[in-house]
């Protein structure tokens, strides 16, 4: 995909954040938009915030499989093609081990892993037919290093991760005419944590001060960086400096970055 005019661009969770930042910028650029949100107030926003461009809007919950194969055959007939496909919808949860429920667990797989692996699914085929598609599937810094209280979310966002670099290889394999981006945001201006699910010993204004602080890049300059690795056909698109830090470090000291997350926790997680 060398440009975006004229393309059709589905993206979830379009209602706020990251999601509502990638249709404006889309919008701009001359796609024509599907966007879905369980947010119907803020799915009018977004699209009322895209001027001129073909705008639908469908209220999706992508923790409901059927629901999102629905969706993407109708999105399939009324536009006629799907060229491009951004799983972005995504919720937090902050717990430990012991103390998160299986709701919980279950809660946030079914939206930030089960939610992209069967919107992937679903529209791969349109993607396939279109003769000109890109998956962009959202996954996270947690997606690359593991990190206290963050093991439901770091156990979504590294299956989304290793769901999606297998996928980029089976459509280079099978020379299908579909390329695949992994997104890894760092700290976003978003209203993530503020929606977030608290094990009963976390403190939530702290855990929700302490993100804030490290939320550096805004939805805006997300987006953009996005847009220029989908038109690079960037298989890892590193969002903000601290996401490109740890990577560094990841890949430099490989398991051994655990001791730099653990004496990061201590004095701000374990207060």
């Amino acid at each position: 995909m060398k440009e975006f005019n004229n393309k059709v661009a589905v993206v979830t969770g379009a209602g706020s954040g990251i999601g509502r930042a990638l249709a404006q910028a889309l919008a701009a650029r001359g796609c024509r938009l599907a966007l879905s949100d369980v947010n119907e107030t803020g799915l009018r926003e977004t699209a009322a915030n895209c001027g001129s461009a073909e705008v639908r809007t469908y209220t999706l919950d992508v923790a409901d499989r059927d629901a999102i194969y629905a969706h993407a055959e109708q999105v399939a007939n009324n536009f006629g093609q799907v060229n491009l496909v951004i799983n972005n919808a995504g919720v937090a949860l902050s717990a430990s081990v012991r103390e998160m429920t299986d709701d919980d667990f279950r809660w946030i797989m079914d939206i930030d892993f089960w939610g992209v692996a069967h919107g992937t699914r679903a529209f791969l085929p349109h993607l396939i037919a279109s003769g000109d598609g890109h998956v962009v599937n959202i996954s996270s810094v947690f997606g690359l290093i593991g990190v206290p209280k963050q093991s439901a979310y770091n156990s979504a966002k590294f299956a989304v991760r290793g769901f999606t670099e297998a996928l980029r290889q089976e459509m280079k394999l099978e020379c299908q005419p579909v390329a695949v981006s992994c997104v890894h945001p760092g700290g976003i201006r978003t209203n993530i944590a503020n929606s977030a699910r608290m094990g009963k010993s976390e403190n939530a204004d702290a855990q929700r001060k302490g993100f804030d602080k490290l939320a550096i890049t805004t939805p805006e300059k997300a987006a953009g960086i996005i847009l220029r690795g989908i038109l690079k056909d960037q298989s890892r698109i590193l969002v903000g400096p601290d996401a490109w830090g740890i990577d560094a470090i990841n890949r430099l000291l490989g398991a051994a970055y655990q001791p730099l997350v653990e004496r990061f926790s201590r004095k701000n997680l374990y207060v």
